[in-house]
């Protein structure tokens, strides 16, 4: 039983760290439901505390990064449109990899600029907000994908300090 909750814990984490580029995965609460699993093995003691504190980050994670691409959007002049093109941006990256590697960052781009260009007239103003909106977008982005890797890393030392106590059977 503790193999397949490692393993499902490790898929967690791989998971994980795709949504923090894939906006229909939450990647920081699928990451802790991964160091989650790992605790509640038999071979790993039980750290509730530890639990308890990757979970708050990983639900202050989520909040934050709804609030930073309207923050960036707002102190760049820009609307909501722009925080909705900036994600069907993204998930056009996803779905038509145009651009390879640089399409998740040049559609959303775009798609904040369309969201801008629908709902205000003036060029300079869009291309202002889509900025400010895809810079929030990346920021967000970057703190999920900060949380992903740490959460991975201490997935792989916690299981590597207690590798012993895992078997196959």
């Amino acid at each position: 039983m503790d193999f397949i909750l490692v393993f499902i814990g490790f898929l967690c984490m791989v998971i994980g760290l795709m949504g923090s580029f894939l906006p229909i995965l939450p990647g920081p609460p699928v990451s802790w439901l991964g160091l989650l699993l790992l605790y509640l093995t038999k071979v790993i003691p039980n750290d509730w505390t530890f639990i308890a504190i990757t979970f708050i980050i990983a639900m202050a994670i989520v909040i934050i990064d709804y609030a930073i691409p309207a923050m960036g959007t707002k102190k760049f002049g820009g609307s909501k449109y722009g925080v909705i093109g900036t994600t069907v941006g993204l998930v056009v990256s996803i779905i038509f990899p145009v651009f390879g590697f640089l399409g998740i960052i040049v559609w959303p781009f775009i798609g904040a600029f369309v969201g801008e260009m629908l709902f205000k007239a003036n060029h300079k103003t869009a291309t202002k907000a889509a900025f400010g909106s895809f810079l929030g977008f990346l920021t967000g982005t970057l703190l999920k994908f900060i949380v992903g890797i740490v959460y991975f890393g201490l997935f792989l030392n916690v299981f590597w300090k207690h590798k012993e106590g895992f078997s196959l059977f």
